[in-house]
């Protein structure tokens, strides 16, 4: 597969749709101001392992560096949704040495000092919701390091699509590094991309929208291989051949002249699969104990059937628009999504747009009927906006709310691709703007580096629904999912009981809305094996309804209690995730977070896992060692390593628990997307088609009135 392949069609998609795009992707980092040669990328290769409810994605590197002097590799890529970096191994002497996780602050020293002392380190940083960052030192003059990166993190099917991001373009939103440093993100020799998914369901057809020649291969009902593969200019290779070594790494460091680079780091890899049509509601359950004295942990996924409502009536639409300087390449599309949205409106409907950037803008001037005299000219004049400056989010929020009618259904959309950063930029007072305001706030949240923790807490507590879009998305497909959510009930004031098993530690423990099409995925502790019952109560139009099965959790050894350690992680950061939202919304003092840090730090370093306030250190053996250091992770990592190659020597389990007594009613299957989807994937056109569609939906606010509050 050629680099044109790989990158150029991308390229000239972006082209016709954007225009010039600004920003950045994952890469090697080298300040602005110096003057030595970049240090490159030879080899990027990504495994990644779906199965059921995770997926868990291993980035194996190799740097070089041509100059004559030992440099540091810094490596910055965007930050995946929900996970969590649990396993960093970097070669030493040609042998493998993996990391262990350690207090931020104090794996930051010890870095330091054995990068000055000379000595082989490397270290993985959380740069907030932002980046992961890797610090590798030293990379000797014309020489390599391979490095290798694990990361976990939990996986939705929603409406019977499942979707999978490798992320690389990070969005260009952090001013301070983007100031300082420079991007190399080309890999000179090697890229791969190889995808195992293992589903308990059959899976009818797999999609990468934006990488059409990847090679799709499907080994049974239930289990597919996934893989995109390209090198350097593999006709100039003829005349110097680059042998591997069994490590993987090049026995010769030579490059063959005129070589064409194997691929670039700046759009994200995207992959959807869909399940078959006509499934049942089901209750998933995946579980590990790792032994007969230690808790055992699991996760319960509940896919309810479709046995939600259609809502009627009109209602009101205010558009909050981020105008802000990094939305100029998206602008022109934007408005033309506008202007087809409201073409569609129905006669009883009202509209009003909101832009911010620096500030924030009334630029219908309040809400406004939907007919053809009224939108043409507003959109004229709206189409000569020129997008600039920087995003005062909370100005826009707040105008948007301004003026609301209290005897009319009211939805906020909001769609950005930037952070707060100027004006009000406390999370706390975004969530009681959003807590106090009558109106659901839906968010699509465009981009990698968008600050999704803020967002998703807004959209949390005025519950509505927040939606991640890449550049490479689907665009049917992610506007079909909305669209469905919004049209139809939801299950409100979402209660889970799980009677028997001495059941702790629950995450999330609030649950609030679930949408049609939605998983409610639950994590938790168990200490008394055997049999459970398990509740779910949620209010739905006029009803109270109750849905209830009894699932087993099972003993130490007995059959699939070893399979996936991994659980163990994957509740360990959904509980700091939880912690951290806790204190974002009460806002406390700074007496009462140090509970809240120190509790999500003891966390974090029982599990092994890189957070803001941990990170994950690799030195020699001996100096872990001097500085008794446990390898604790390194035992973990091996467990999780022999599981995994377990399990996909062996047929795909069914995680589904609830088969002997349904929870869901048997006859009403799963909502699902139905169909096929196409599109060019290009941000430009997710607008226009987005927007366009979303003024048809049909809501109601279950604050509104008493009416509406049954509806929902």
């Amino acid at each position: 597969m050629s680099s044109k392949l790989l990158t150029g069609t991308l390229a000239l998609s972006l082209a016709l749709t954007l225009g010039h795009s600004t920003a950045d992707a994952a890469g090697l980092l080298k300040p602005t101001q110096s003057s030595l040669p970049d240090l490159t990328i030879k080899e990027h290769h990504v495994n990644v392992v779906m199965e059921h409810s995770y997926a868990v994605t291993s980035i194996e590197q190799v740097f070089h560096n041509p100059s004559n002097q030992a440099l540091e590799a810094i490596y910055s890529f965007p930050l995946p949704d929900h996970a969590a970096v649990g396993e960093f191994t970097y070669w030493i002497d040609g042998k493998p040495v993996s990391g262990e996780v350690v207090k931020k602050q104090q794996a930051r020293e010890i870095y330091e000092q054995e990068k000055q002392a000379g000595r082989e380190a490397a270290l993985v940083e959380q740069d907030s919701y932002k980046t992961f960052d890797i610090n590798v030192t030293p990379v000797q003059p014309n020489g390599d390091v391979r490095i290798k990166l694990v990361y976990i993190q939990p996986t939705h099917v929603d409406s019977g699509v499942g979707r999978y991001v490798y992320p690389l373009e990070d969005g260009g939103v952090d001013d301070q590094k983007n100031a300082f440093w420079s991007r190399n993100e080309t890999v000179d020799e090697k890229f791969s991309f190889n995808m195992t998914l293992a589903s308990g369901y059959p899976i009818d057809s797999i999609r990468l929208p934006q990488h059409t020649q990847a090679t799709v291969q499907q080994l049974n009902p239930q289990q597919w291989h996934i893989s995109l593969e390209n090198q350097s200019n593999p006709s100039a290779a003829t005349d110097t051949q680059i042998e591997t070594s069994t490590e993987g790494l090049p026995s010769e460091q030579l490059q063959p002249a005129g070589i064409v680079p194997a691929a670039s780091l700046d759009k994200d890899i995207v992959v959807y699969w869909r399940h078959s049509q006509n499934l049942p509601g089901s209750l998933d359950l995946l579980s590990y104990k790792a032994s007969a004295d230690a808790p055992g942990t699991f996760m319960m996924t509940l896919t309810p059937g479709d046995d939600l409502g259609v809502l009627q009536g009109g209602r009101d639409w205010v558009f909050v628009l981020d105008v802000s300087g990094s939305m100029q390449g998206k602008y022109s599309t934007l408005i033309d999504g506008v202007r087809q949205g409201l073409a569609k409106l129905r006669p009883e409907d009202r509209f009003k747009i909101v832009l911010f950037n620096n500030s924030a803008t009334d630029f219908s001037q309040g809400f406004q009927l939907a007919k053809p005299e009224i939108i043409s000219p507003l959109l004229d004049q709206l189409a000569q906006y020129q997008p600039t400056n920087g995003t005062n989010l909370y100005a826009g929020l707040s105008l948007g709310l301004k003026n609301m009618d209290s005897d009319r259904s009211t939805a906020m959309i909001l769609v950005t691709d930037g952070v707060a950063n100027l004006g009000v930029t406390e999370k706390k007072r975004f969530l009681d703007l959003m807590e106090k305001a009558d109106v659901r706030l839906f968010t699509f949240v465009m981009g990698n580096s968008a600050n999704r923790p803020l967002l998703n807490g807004m959209t949390e507590v005025s519950n509505g629904f927040a939606i991640s879009v890449s550049n490479a998305d689907d665009i049917v497909g992610q506007l079909m999912l909305a669209t469905s959510k919004m049209t139809h009930q939801a299950l409100r004031n979402v209660q889970l009981s799980i009677d028997g098993g001495r059941v702790t530690d629950l995450t999330p423990d609030q649950i609030g809305s679930l949408y049609r099409g939605e998983q409610l995925t639950v994590l938790g502790h168990y200490r008394k094996p055997g049999p459970v019952k398990v509740t779910l109560t949620a209010d739905a139009g006029q009803q109270t309804r109750e849905y209830s099965t009894e699932v087993t959790l099972p003993r130490f050894n007995e059959e699939g209690s070893q399979r996936h350690p991994e659980l163990e992680r994957i509740w360990a950061f959904a509980s700091i995730e939880n912690i951290q939202a806790k204190m974002d919304y009460l806002g406390e003092d700074d007496a009462a977070n140090a509970d809240g840090i120190q509790a999500m730090t003891d966390i974090a370093l029982q599990y092994d896992l890189v957070t803001d306030y941990t990170s994950m250190l690799v030195v020699r053996e001996e100096v872990f060692k001097q500085l008794k250091i446990e390898r604790d992770n390194q035992q973990r990592t091996q467990n999780e390593q022999l599981a995994r190659q377990q399990r996909l020597q062996q047929p795909v389990a069914s995680s589904r628990a609830d088969s002997q007594k349904p929870m869901f009613n048997p006859s009403q299957s799963r909502a699902s997307f139905g169909g096929s989807s196409s599109g060019s994937g290009a941000i430009g056109h997710w607008i226009l088609l987005l927007i366009g569609s979303l003024l048809l939906v049909h809501y109601r606010n279950d604050r509104r009135s008493r009416q509406n509050r049954r509806q929902w």
